[in-house]
């Protein structure tokens, strides 16, 4: 299965039961809930999947169960986030080797890379590997920017093929799409500016709030793409408080505790995370409780007759 990088692709949470081990019941709950709202790719082992936590058999069997669930339907894509260039290569084999159909890559994690060593690290990975590459570009949370330029020497190996656009800079996308068009798809990896970045060109949004939302992240997009852009916005204004949520050190917190009011998550995280409590816990739960209360009735999104805008 090609990936086509555009879309809604879920960075889908791992589920613990209350031994900490995996629940892979409650995990086959939520992917269902995605595959049958539209979304175009699974994404597993992000920050949301609170993967540095994740014992490497536990990845390993994370990817094998969804792909025995996406039956696919869908692409499934696992992030990439090590500390030495052996490391990443090793998880790109093992990711290929368990059935993962793409990859998602951070820079070098701890070590601040320089422009040079950053670029030859995505390039060393990505001649290692068959599969294709999205890079992962946020240097708000972890300190290293891929340029344009940085970009221009990378698209030399075919299999780079899109970036998950986390700069928060909505002017990117534009920069992007002028250098590189088709030759690099843009998906945004913000929620706060999800819509925004559609309506500039993105061609798919890699979100967080998907994971108790999986359909009303679909609709913004479909009726975005399909020029419905009221519709869109009707929803997405609905929507803003929650998707604030996502931009927060305690994103994986929030979100699952969004899953549990929409009944496809539970609310635990793996030490040292915590759930929520006191002021801040109460904070969440007034937002989701509102959003719940005012949940929109979605119009019919699917099988739209997309165009570019």
């Amino acid at each position: 299965m090609s990936i086509q990088w555009k879309g809604v692709m879920p960075a889908v949470t791992t589920k613990f039961t209350a031994e900490d081990t995996l629940d892979l019941q409650m995990f086959k709950v939520n992917i269902e809930a995605q595959l049958k709202a539209g979304v175009s790719g699974i994404i597993l082992g992000g920050t949301l999947g609170e993967a540095s936590t994740l014992t490497y058999e536990e990845k390993k069997t994370l990817i094998k169960e969804t792909v025995k669930i996406v039956q696919e339907a869908v692409p499934v894509i696992i992030n990439i986030a090590e500390q030495t260039t052996k490391g990443a290569i090793h998880a790109a084999e093992v990711a290929e080797e368990c059935g993962a159909m793409g990859l998602m890559m951070l820079p070098p994690m701890r070590y601040k890379a320089n422009d040079y060593e950053t670029v030859t690290y995505f390039k060393e990975v990505a001649t290692s590997t068959s599969l294709p590459i999205m890079i992962y570009n946020n240097p708000v949370d972890y300190g290293i920017e891929v340029t344009l330029d940085m970009f221009e020497e990378l698209l030399k190996c075919e299999n780079i093929r899109a970036v998950k656009e986390s700069t928060r800079d909505i002017s990117n996308v534009t920069r992007i799409k002028s250098r590189f068009g088709d030759r690099l798809k843009v998906l945004t990896g913000v929620d706060t500016l999800g819509l925004e970045s559609i309506l500039m060109g993105a061609d798919g949004w890699v979100a967080g709030l998907v994971c108790a939302f999986p359909a009303e992240t679909c609709a913004i997009y479909e009726l975005a793409k399909a020029g419905r852009i009221k519709e869109a916005l009707e929803i997405y204004r609905w929507f803003l408080p929650l998707l604030e949520l996502d931009i927060n050190p305690q994103l994986v917190q929030n979100i699952k505790m969004a899953e549990v009011a929409t009944g496809i998550g539970t609310e635990r995280v793996r030490a040292p995370r915590l759930p929520l409590i006191g002021d801040e816990r109460r904070r969440v739960e007034k937002i989701i409780a509102k959003g719940m209360a005012t949940r929109p009735v979605l119009p019919e999104y699917k099988n739209l007759n997309s165009v570019n805008i």
